[in-house]
């Protein structure tokens, strides 16, 4: 056996060891609309508003040996509403502006931690938040449970709108917290 054959040989069988452990494999983990949940939570002087967003679509492809992540989970940001109709028509035209940025999106590249292949995980996931024509690096910590056939995924974490160049939408009288708290609740199969 020649040397390129030997290691050939062996090239082949660390692959195989690899794909038997499951360590190269890539998770699929696709978000759908009726199985997604985008809350929002704005402290203000007189009250706190909450609200929701409609997911559009998602799909994350993630290497748990690795923590290799990419795809992207896409929020329709015409959706958003609060209850208030003269709240949100503000919300969308001033502070949003959601005719000219209808999506905010969530591009994840790498998870920190490690997912169990069953049962529950916190892991931390960094990626670029995007909305409003702007690019945001973030980490969101999140919390995991996967089967072998279904995954849920919740997170909670706060978009700190204002140093990310949007409106405050305060008045003289009403003061309004230059973050809002957001809640993702999803789950799906496993690809």
């Amino acid at each position: 056996m020649t040397t390129t054959n030997r290691l050939s040989s062996v090239l082949i069988l660390l692959l195989l060891v690899v794909a038997a452990t499951g360590q190269a494999q890539e998770i699929v983990l696709n978000f759908s609309p009726a199985e997604t949940t985008v809350r929002f939570t704005l402290d203000a002087t007189f009250h706190t508003v909450h609200g929701s967003f409609d997911l559009k679509h998602g799909e994350v492809h993630f290497i748990p040996s690795t923590g290799v992540t990419r795809g992207g989970i896409v929020i329709d940001a015409t959706s958003g509403q609060s209850g208030n109709n003269s709240r949100d028509r503000k919300m969308h035209k001033e502070i949003l502006e959601s005719a000219q940025y209808s999506e905010i999106v969530f591009h994840p590249d790498r998870v920190e931690g490690s997912v169990a292949p069953q049962g529950q995980s916190t892991v931390q996931v960094h990626g670029t938040f995007s909305m409003h024509g702007g690019n945001h690096e973030i980490t969101i910590p999140v919390q995991v449970e996967m089967d072998p056939h279904r995954w849920s995924a919740s997170a909670r974490f706060s978009v700190p709108y204002v140093k990310w160049g949007l409106k405050n939408p305060s008045t003289f009288v009403l003061h309004v917290k230059d973050t809002v708290e957001v809640e993702i609740h999803s789950s799906g199969l496993i690809k």
